[in-house]
């Protein structure tokens, strides 16, 4: 495999923090450049994060001494240097979309990590073992766009990484609905306890917009592309709570599912189901895609945020305790890691399958 030249865009942040340690040693990816907002430009990267470096492991060298480019001005000039960039940025919606389809304009590939671009018509939105057949999307899109290298593709909300994967594989014995209660990090805030120490011995129950992107953006990861549109998928209907838990990394979700009538599969079948699910990620054995992607652990205690979450290297999926309901037919827990499987490593899991499938 060829050798990619890479941007992160937004890599002061939290999430482009983590993009910049994931490119640390990639066997595909080289990292280039790093952009951010005005204020940080003109700085080497070290300068610009040393006071608020987020991460466990320390800079990497290879970063430290990169000067940061300024986002939107040095545009062409980053589109220029690079293969595709990654973009983690914190700005409006409408800001975001229009700097995305900039850089894509630039015939530069964008593989976003933010929201602005989720619910576009021609963007797709992929969980490569869930939909990587959505990518076939991006050639109407070039059409709109009038490019020829040049794209967005996105991932879903970090929330679904936890739930979204266990449901997929039983989507077929006809469920009807899904009861979702999710337990967030607050690094999915872009936060740590020593920036946030409200968040210590707390939990709040709001966390804005989440749920619903929680119920409406499973549609469109199980959607249908048909004569070059997106079809969303009709059910099954989803309803969500999400809180705000004081743990540093890992989204939980409690999960309770009704099949219809007749349709309910055992429990040895779902586990059997689990066991056996993988995707295009592992069919290709891309670099980051997890050996096993959902891991059912036995013990009733398990999953376990701080035990757990970097199972796979923070990218597998861990569930446990499913049992039967009295109101719903089954109920279950399950984890992932946010900053890992949920934001920066699904974007590097995305851009793989996109450079292996010939996009990039």
């Amino acid at each position: 495999m060829k050798q990619y030249k890479v941007a992160v865009i937004g890599g002061t942040g939290m999430v482009g923090q983590r993009f910049v340690t994931l490119m640390e040693n990639h066997p595909w990816f080289r990292l280039t450049a790093i952009a951010a907002s005005a204020r940080s430009a003109g700085k080497t990267y070290e300068e610009a994060v040393s006071h608020r470096w987020a991460m466990a492991t320390p800079i990497p060298e290879e970063a430290k001494g990169i000067v940061v480019m300024d986002a939107e001005a040095d545009a062409e000039k980053i589109a220029g240097m690079v293969d595709f960039v990654f973009c983690a940025v914190d700005m409006k919606k409408e800001e975001i979309r229009a700097l995305e389809e900039k850089y894509a304009k630039l015939e530069c590939p964008v593989v976003s990590n933010n929201s602005a671009n989720r619910w576009t018509e021609d963007v797709p939105m992929v969980v490569p073992e869930i939909n990587a057949d959505h990518i076939r999307i991006i050639e109407e899109q070039r059409k709109r766009l009038g490019t020829k290298r040049g794209f967005i593709a996105v991932k879903s909300n970090c929330s679904l990484q936890s739930y979204v994967p266990a449901l997929t594989p039983l989507l077929k014995y006809g469920m009807d609905r899904a009861l979702v209660c999710t337990y967030q990090a607050i690094s999915g805030a872009g936060k740590t306890f020593e920036r946030w120490p409200e968040m210590v011995d707390n939990c709040i129950p709001y966390i804005g917009g989440e749920e619903e992107k929680s119920e409406r953006e499973p549609m469109k990861l199980w959607a249908k592309i048909e004569d070059g549109k997106f079809v969303l998928a009709d059910g099954p209907a989803i309803t969500a709570q999400c809180f705000r838990v004081a743990c540093s990394d890992g989204h939980m979700a409690a999960v309770f599912m009704k099949f219809k009538d007749g349709c309910r599969p055992s429990m040895e079948q779902i586990k059997a189901d689990w066991a056996a699910f993988s995707g295009r990620a592992q069919e290709l054995n891309l670099p980051s895609a997890p050996k096993q992607f959902l891991h059912y652990f036995e013990e009733p205690d398990r999953p376990q945020t701080r035990l757990d979450r970097m199972l796979e290297n923070g990218m597998a999926v861990s569930v446990g305790r499913l049992r039967p309901d009295t109101q719903y037919d089954y109920k279950f827990v399950c984890l992932s890691h946010n900053t890992l499987r949920g934001a920066a490593g699904g974007g590097v899991l995305l851009a793989e399958l996109l450079c292996a499938e010939g996009y990039i």
